[in-house]
């Protein structure tokens, strides 16, 4: 793979994370909060510069002294801040989040994170793009969800691997049928999908078996399917479903899982452009999350690559 100026352009929410500072339930018991730079997108390309790579956000800010202070972490871990944008109007994003040995319990306060606009996503940027990376968040409301799909389109035509965190939850977007086919709208530009099984059933509005979840998600157009399995490991199908590979997981003891996805994307994406096989993808992904689950607060200002190949 030739290298672009960008290993990864991720588009998206970019908030502020009030995380409980101590393990309980839900929020219901949570009293109180530590203020972390947030976002999926964000923690992503945050991730993969801390591995070494070169990363762009294209997200949006209030005009205000919380949006400053998340455009300021955000280039500390080294991505280019020069695509987020600040809208005059909306304030910036909060969500509040639990802190948790499970799934997170959260309320998002949402209002400029969802303010970008096709100007913010130029295809030069995209050209010079291997990986475009958005997340369900983001494109559950307008004007950045007809705006992101839109960019996936661009972003296939010009070379670019467009990559997605199928991270669906129904108090972001209530609306389930509407969800699923803004899904397969973004998945048939031939992307890559990371979910866990708890994700599926939120998209799905059912259980589903492992083979039906990676079925539905080809038969949208995705060519990698990686889904997670939390401590039993994960599964990656790719090449539009010919190629299919289980990996296994490891203990590890629990200290702060939010944003583990984050890490173990930001391991995948990088190794493959590594040149790495699914396989070990699959293996680096587990390694920076294994990190990332046994650290409280976000990864090191730098990880040594080589983690991801132990």
């Amino acid at each position: 793979m030739i290298p672009k100026k960008y290993a990864l352009v991720a588009v998206g929410e970019l908030l502020a994370d009030l995380i409980g500072t101590e393990f309980t339930q839900n929020l219901s018991d949570t009293e109180t909060f530590r203020r972390f730079q947030g976002g999926s997108p964000a923690n992503l390309a945050a991730n993969m510069a801390r591995l070494g790579n070169s990363t762009a956000l294209v997200a949006c800010v209030g005009n205000d002294n919380l949006g400053a202070y998340l455009t300021q972490k955000v280039a500390e871990t080294g991505v280019d801040t020069a695509y987020i944008a600040t809208d005059g109007v909306a304030p910036t994003s909060i969500v509040l989040v639990s802190r948790t040995k499970g799934t997170p319990d959260f309320i998002a306060y949402r209002t400029a994170d969802r303010m970008i606009h096709p100007v913010h996503i130029t295809d030069e940027l995209l050209t010079n793009a291997s990986f475009f990376h958005t997340t369900c968040f983001a494109l559950s409301q307008a004007p950045a969800q007809d705006t992101i799909v839109e960019a996936a389109q661009r972003a296939q035509a010009a070379g670019c691997i467009v990559s997605l965190d199928a991270n669906y939850a129904p108090q972001i977007w209530p609306d389930r049928s509407q969800a699923q086919k803004v899904i397969a709208d973004y998945c048939k530009n031939g992307a890559f999908v990371k979910l866990s099984e708890d994700d599926a059933e939120r998209i799905f509005g059912e259980p589903r078996s492992n083979s039906e979840i990676i079925s539905a998600f080809h038969g949208m157009g995705a060519q990698l399917v990686c889904l997670t399995l939390g401590g039993k490991g994960s599964i990656v199908s790719s090449n539009f479903g010919k190629e299919y590979v289980e990996i296994a997981g490891r203990p590890i003891e629990v200290r702060d899982a939010t944003g583990a996805g984050d890490s173990y994307w930001a391991g995948f994406l990088t190794a493959w452009l590594d040149g790495k096989s699914p396989a070990e993808c699959a293996q680096a992904g587990a390694n920076i999350a294994a990190l990332k689950i046994s650290t409280v607060g976000p990864l090191p200002p730098k990880v040594e690559r080589a983690i991801l190949y132990q």
